[in-house]
């Protein structure tokens, strides 16, 4: 009962089928060398609360956890390609086949034709 507790104190971002697709794969398991990690799934969550919100770490909420673990164990995740293969899980299995861009679909400002901006007089 008290993991669930902790699970439901703070904002949930990923899909319970997200999370169980890539928590296995997460370093910091008992069987893994070195630190057995406390809770992946809410430093996940964290993580992606910065990135959604735009914030600076300092400004992650304590439910989230201590903002200075969370930043060295950001970037000693990222070193690792940890993130990158979370995204390579995840995207795997999306479903994009509706999904599709080009330029046809995206309008340019009117003042984004190339020309040399600046002010410019004539003589």
């Amino acid at each position: 009962m008290r993991n669930q507790e902790v699970l439901l104190s703070y904002y949930m971002h990923l899909r319970e089928d997200q999370w169980l697709r890539i928590k296995d794969a997460l370093p910091g398991k008992a069987s893994d060398p070195g630190r057995t990690a406390r809770d992946n799934r809410r430093f996940v969550e964290a993580v992606m609360w910065v990135g959604k919100n735009g914030a600076r770490w300092r400004s992650l909420p304590r439910e989230y956890g201590n903002w200075n673990s969370s930043h060295r164990r950001f970037r000693r995740w990222s070193r690792q390609g940890v993130w990158q293969m979370i995204f390579n899980t995840l995207a795997a299995s999306a479903d994009t086949e509706w999904l599709m861009i080009d330029s046809t679909m995206i309008r340019a400002h009117q003042q984004a034709a190339g020309a040399k901006g600046g002010n410019i007089s004539s003589p």
